[in-house]
């Protein structure tokens, strides 16, 4: 199968790009930078030779996207708004034009749109959309607009040929280097890997394995119009990152308050919104249509993940890290 990835060079490209090519799809990859054989440029924004390898592809997963790990400035929200609107409208234009579209397009999104929440899951057909939740901050409606523009341009494209899927994504977790997994291990390695104020706020996520094996699922059956990608098992931050420092042999976890938080955000260049807003989303499409998921619970999750980050960093995975391992996770 011929899959084209607008904006596969990020985390989320690089997990699906080993997994697709592991399932022995053919792969061409849209991005500003090309830097491989199967990958072609394009700017995000304009039409130009790039749409030839979407005329004749079976589907298309769009990526494209400012990282949202960043400070929540004017200048940065723009950016966030512009790359995905822009790259989604583009891609809708080349799809309409095309003489063999795709039989599926499958646009990223993200479970953040849903409402900051403590109490009821959200899935797809009774979730809250967020940005006027009365316990939350004002600004965080910033990123539900972007995702509701995001969503909003995905279903105004006029494309009747092609089959739309809107991937409201749960953080995936990964092996990789500077992903989740990777940042949050460091945390715990380091002793800061506790609860942040108080840990009561609920995080939805997915393992690499099962975000790979649901997007294909989601091109061989047919869903349209939005699907949750997330574990069917969220979980409180505080457990969370108590089952990973017990994977990585039980470290203390120094609690964070929010303004330590604040701090901590402030000197990665990130946001708060990051760490403090509830998620707490499940694959109620998914499991209706019978995706079976390999990792349903985190603590199965997690101890995989640590086992393989260790085996890839050529360091053995110690209950406790001596210094040298601990190095190898910080880059220290």
């Amino acid at each position: 199968m011929k899959i084209v990835i607008p904006g596969g060079t990020g985390h989320v490209g690089a997990v699906l790009e080993r997994g697709l090519l592991a399932a022995g799809h053919r792969l061409v990859v849209l991005t500003r930078s090309p830097s491989r054989p199967h990958h072609l440029h394009w700017d995000g924004r304009t039409l130009g030779p790039w749409t030839e390898a979407v005329d004749g592809a079976d589907a298309v997963i769009n990526l494209a996207g400012r990282s949202v790990s960043c400070r929540y400035t004017r200048e940065n929200l723009a950016e966030m708004m512009g790359s995905r609107v822009d790259s989604t409208r583009v891609l809708g234009e080349a799809i309409a034009a095309a003489e063999r579209p795709p039989a599926v397009w499958l646009q990223m999104s993200t479970a953040t749109i849903y409402a900051h929440t403590f109490d009821r899951a959200n899935d797809e057909a009774t979730g809250i959309i967020g940005g006027n939740e009365p316990d939350a901050p004002a600004y965080w409606s910033k990123s539900i607009d972007i995702a509701r523009a995001w969503e909003r341009t995905l279903d105004e494209a006029d494309t009747p040929r092609t089959r739309k899927v809107a991937l409201r994504s749960a953080m995936v977790m990964s092996t990789d280097r500077g992903a989740v997994f990777d940042v949050l291990s460091r945390m715990a390695l380091l002793g800061l890997g506790g609860p942040v104020a108080g840990g009561r706020q609920f995080v939805s996520w997915i393992h690499e394995a099962d975000f790979t094996r649901a997007v294909q699922f989601l091109i061989d059956h047919d869903l349209s119009g939005p699907v949750n990608l997330a574990a069917p098992h969220p979980l409180r931050q505080k457990d969370l990152m108590r089952t990973i420092r017990r994977a990585w042999g039980g470290h203390f976890g120094l609690p964070a308050t929010k303004w330590m938080a604040e701090i901590g955000a402030f000197a990665l260049r990130s946001d708060t919104e990051l760490l403090l807003k509830s998620r707490r989303v499940i694959p109620g499409r998914l499991e209706d249509a019978g995706f079976e998921f390999e990792y349903p619970a985190w603590e199965a999750a997690a101890d995989d993940l640590a086992r393989r980050t260790a085996a890839e960093r050529k360091w053995p995975l110690l209950r406790r890290p001596g210094l040298k391992a601990v190095r190898a996770l910080t880059g220290s």
